[in-house]
């Protein structure tokens, strides 16, 4: 008996698929690798054959197996109905009437309020982006393209016109980066293909990345933000520990990979230099290939052909490999210490299955707004905004900003704000911190 219902088993032949009735605490005993289920809108779904077919990539859907994901669902997909046939085969049953709407520790009257919130801000239209933004946003990043292929094409490869071309080329990548981030979160075209379509374009051509990893890596960290084993942006492959509990489990351990009480110096040798030149570009060719990714992989092929045809009858190959590395080099410094900032200095631990609004607001923080931080951070200075609203257009952040701001504050959610050099030092300033914790732990327990 599930909750005082009648409970068939689904996978016995005969049983009436999606008649089971469960409770919460049969919904959780399912959180195996090979055993996956979950609730959305109170209906239970085996998750276990498709989450290895999930668009979206295995592990991000796997992320919720065991508790209630109708948050992260409403939050991630734009054509719910569309999305709905894909469950319909996958249902098992529903929960109990005796059970509540939400598991675990998630607050009822938070997700509640958050919920009106949300339909508040698909009513007023703040889903719904202006296409002459992005427009515009695109325009500029070719500009400079262009401008800095013109600009030695005419007057010449001087050492000084040369750092200026890198600077601009940096610019458009960043820019890019940003551009790419946006239609990644299906925030620009109304239909998922269009977004899909010139995703690929902008991250493959113009950054010669692949959209599928980015996919694939970047959901997860918006489902379960600056928690291990499920965020991929806090898997330091042992380079780095952070947060509280991870420097004093490996200090107590005495895991000693790197001199940790000296991250916070060595951050800056191999952070952000070699984040996107080393670490990303051999990742990236690696899931290409082995995933068989050949779209994304011709895609990324032609960013590369474009440029060394550019810039090989100037510089020669080794010397466009030279420069090309030294924009991906100051790009990766851009790249860090915008993203980093926003979540570092934030609260990294184990799950805690929380609701989504404070789920979110643990892990993230603002950096003030202005015409200039918003330009150089893509709007992620409004980065809790964009993890509440993944699929927000960012000119409307500031817009809903002072609704989440209120919200937060009527439950006693801290909403951080910080200036942008603030934000920058509380990245090495954590990193200390969590060092100092490792080293206590490594000498005394």
């Amino acid at each position: 008996m599930g909750g005082g219902g009648q409970q068939n088993d689904p996978d016995e032949p005969g049983s009436a698929k999606g008649t089971g009735v469960y409770t919460w605490e049969e919904v959780q005993r399912h959180c195996s690798r090979n055993d996956q289920w979950l609730v959305i809108n109170r209906k239970v779904y085996n998750i276990t054959q498709w989450a290895r077919r999930h668009p979206g990539g295995a592990r991000v859907i796997s992320h919720y197996s065991g508790e209630d994901a109708t948050e992260a669902f409403t939050a991630f997909h734009p054509e719910l109905r569309f999305v709905q046939k894909f469950l319909k085969p996958l249902l098992v049953g529903e929960l109990a009437v005796t059970e509540p709407n939400q598991d675990r520790n998630k607050d009822a009257t938070i997700i509640e309020d958050f919920e009106h919130l949300r339909a508040q801000v698909e009513k007023e239209g703040l889903l719904q982006s202006k296409p002459l933004f992005f427009c515009l946003h695109l325009g500029h990043i070719l500009l400079l393209e262009v401008l800095a292929w013109l600009m030695v094409s005419y007057w010449g490869t001087s050492w000084t016109l040369t750092l200026l071309c890198a600077v601009m080329l940096a610019t458009a990548q960043s820019q890019a980066g940003w551009l790419q981030h946006d239609f990644g979160h299906l925030s620009v075209f109304k239909k998922s293909k269009w977004n899909h379509l010139v995703h690929k374009f902008v991250i493959g051509h113009l950054k010669g990345a692949s959209a599928n990893w980015w996919n694939h890596r970047h959901f997860q960290h918006h489902a379960k933000p600056n928690i291990f084993r499920k965020d991929p942006d806090v898997n330091m492959l042992h380079v780095f520990v952070l947060g509280n509990t991870q420097p004093v489990e490996y200090g107590i351990k005495k895991i000693k990979h790197m001199p940790y009480n000296h991250q916070h110096k060595y951050f800056f040798l191999v952070g952000p230099p070699l984040l996107i030149p080393v670490y990303f570009h051999i990742q990236i060719m690696q899931t290409m290939i082995t995933h068989r990714h050949w779209a994304d992989l011709v895609c990324s092929l032609s960013y590369y052909f474009r440029y060394f045809y550019c810039y090989t009858p100037l510089y020669g190959f080794f010397g466009s490999l030279a420069l090309m590395t030294f924009v991906r080099f100051l790009e990766s410094h851009w790249f860090v210490w915008v993203t980093q900032m926003n979540h570092i200095p934030m609260e990294i631990e184990y799950e805690k299955r929380q609701d989504w609004l404070t789920m979110q607001l643990q892990a993230t923080c603002n950096i003030e707004q202005s015409f200039f931080n918003d330009w150089f951070s893509g709007h992620l200075n409004f980065q809790i905004e964009h993890h509440l609203f993944p699929r927000m257009p960012r000119h409307n952040y500031r817009l809903v900003a002072p609704r989440v701001k209120e919200l937060c504050e009527k439950h006693g959610v801290p909403y951080g704000m910080k200036t942008l050099w603030r934000g920058m030092v509380d990245v090495v300033r954590s990193l200390k911190t969590s060092g100092d914790l490792w080293l206590d732990a490594y000498l005394h327990k």
